[in-house]
């Protein structure tokens, strides 16, 4: 090992121990060792045990875990505290800036054990009530972590949207007779990608033009790869001949499965230029992209997929109450300026201690509150909700005369995740079986690209929804995307109506329905099948 790797297992070794709350004057020595063979110029491999005793700070406990690493690899010392903490809170201490004891405190005192469930707590603005933190402190720390994302290989859709929009307007003028559009899974919406892709039709020079702006001779028949922006964002280029554009986006648009189920080499049409015409040559009907995911069946020909437009109402949205960052009537005017008709309020229950939940007392200050403003911003129409924690038995957090003067109920799971599928199952259907539960809440918990949602068996849970006339959420938040849009045709087919919420708990927050709108679109979903795409009166009756 080098005298940097072994002077980094000394640094790591210090910084779990810190996390575990141990002797200081220990840390502080390991410490010490990381300092001082970091810059240590004679390899420690080459030294004999007496010269490497000898250095000043490494007496004979540092230089027996020394002599473990060089004659080993290993550290048995720092392989058994590696073991006693999870692995996503190791990895937070790479976060350049962010020290062991600001993440013992998230660790303890939020529960977060990965990247993802800090940067979501973040949004959540749950840092800020935290010792040694504070506004400033966290939104620091959001662009820390944002920007360790970025620098791994896999990106949330909502990450990259603006930037293939910008990728697309630099192509478009570097090269303003060519025709250029998204292609790939961007261009299918997937909640997870991995890079960028476009397809191109132009003149021959093309090529050049692009090696050059973007200083890359990566190219492999009609394929180039570039980087984009200061983050360096992966970006492939497809070239093709403007006569098979459309043909050759039907292929690079869709997955593997449907393209195969289309045999276009069969089409023997001469207008391959536009997609709706390699369709309609191949005697099919045209499939919107967020579709091709799967073989060709008449289930995939929807006439109209929701759209942002349709939705007149927002559920899901959380106030100072509880963890949001804006009041409840800053939250209520903003929505309203959107052009929503109706907000639902759902502050978290008061077993949500880690978010400030409401206690009885609270919740019935708030209701007058939400009488006020209904009377100051009619027609505009505030309902009276609560997400309310499902306990561990699966009991909703209220007693039953206090829950049934909610408008309406968002049931989720916030503690105890790590359930087998069936303790899972069991406890979100016996929620869902409470006659005050309106709609079930981020179904498996899941944060993309950072927590694994905890396993269910869907249909059975979505049996129970259609059995007790439960609606189920489509938590938009670009981290969530919960229920995943695979499961939205069979909720559909068992009558199940989904409810595209935000989870907003900030003004901007609201805007992550657009992300949730694309993942339902995935799922086939359609106006008359999505809760808030209907009116108020039509949305008291389904609540009922």
């Amino acid at each position: 090992m080098t005298n940097k790797a072994i002077a980094q297992s000394f640094q790591l070794l210090g910084q779990l121990m810190q996390l575990q709350g141990e002797n200081p004057y220990k840390i502080r020595s390991y410490e010490n060792a990381y300092r001082k063979l970091r810059s240590w110029e004679v390899p420690l491999s080459s030294m004999t045990d007496e010269e490497i005793t000898a250095i000043s700070g490494v007496g004979k406990a540092i230089h027996g875990k020394i002599r473990e690493l060089l004659d080993n690899g290993k550290m048995n010392t720092l392989e058994r505290y590696k073991t006693q903490v999870p692995a996503g809170v190791q990895e937070m201490l790479q976060i350049k800036g962010f020290g062991a004891k600001k993440i013992k405190t998230i660790w303890q005192d939020l529960g977060a054990e990965s990247i993802g469930e800090l940067l979501y707590a973040v949004n959540e603005n749950r840092l800020i009530e935290l010792k040694g933190f504070g506004a400033k402190t966290q939104e620091d720390l959001r662009q820390k972590l944002e920007y360790y994302q970025q620098s791994k290989d896999q990106f949330h859709y909502a990450r990259l949207e603006a930037v293939a929009e910008a990728v697309l307007e630099e192509l478009r003028q570097l090269l303003p007779t060519g025709k250029i559009e998204l292609t790939g899974k961007i261009r299918r919406k997937m909640p997870v990608l991995s890079q960028i892709e476009v397809l191109i039709a132009a003149d021959d020079g093309s090529r050049e033009k692009i090696a050059q702006r973007y200083a890359t001779e990566k190219m492999a028949g009609d394929t180039m790869d570039i980087r984009f922006g200061e983050q360096q964002i992966p970006v492939r280029l497809y070239y093709c001949e403007e006569a098979n554009f459309g043909q050759k986006q039907i292929e690079y648009t869709g997955n593997t499965a449907f393209v195969a189920s289309l045999r276009l080499d069969s089409n023997k049409g001469t207008n391959k230029r536009e997609e709706i015409s390699v369709f309609e040559q191949l005697n099919m009907p045209f499939v919107f992209p967020e579709l091709r995911e799967q073989a060709f069946s008449e289930t995939l020909t929807k006439s109209q997929l929701i759209e942002d437009q349709h939705l007149k109402g927002i559920f899901h949205v959380h106030t100072t109450a509880s963890d949001g960052a804006h009041t409840l009537e800053d939250m209520c005017r903003y929505t309203q300026s959107l052009g929503y008709e109706y907000i639902g309020i759902t502050d978290h229950s008061k077993s949500a201690f880690y978010a400030s939940g409401l206690k009885e007392a609270e919740l019935i200050e708030q209701w007058t509150a939400i009488d006020e403003l209904n009377q100051k911003l009619a027609p505009f129409q505030i309902f009276k909700g609560i997400e309310s924690d499902i306990l561990n038995d699966g009991r909703l957090d209220y007693e039953e005369d206090f829950l049934r003067q909610f408008d309406f109920i968002v049931a989720s799971v916030h503690s105890n995740l790590k359930m087998d599928e069936a303790k899972a199952t069991k406890r979100l259907i016996t929620a869902i079986e409470n006659p005050y539960t309106s709609i079930l809440g981020h179904p498996t918990g899941r944060l993309l690209l950072s927590r694994k949602g905890y396993p269910i068996h869907h249909e059975k849970v979505i049996d129970a929804c259609a059995a007790n006339a439960v609606h189920i959420e489509l938590n938009a938040n670009p981290y969530r995307l919960d229920l995943d849009w695979k499961w939205i045709p069979y909720a559909l087919e068992k009558g199940v109506k989904i409810a595209i919420n935000p989870d907003a708990h900030s003004k901007a927050g609201l805007h992550d329905m657009h992300f949730g709108v694309l993942a339902a679109r995935k799922g086939g979903l359609t106006k008359k099948d999505c809760l808030n795409a209907f009116g108020v009166e039509e949305v008291k009756a389904f609540l009922k």
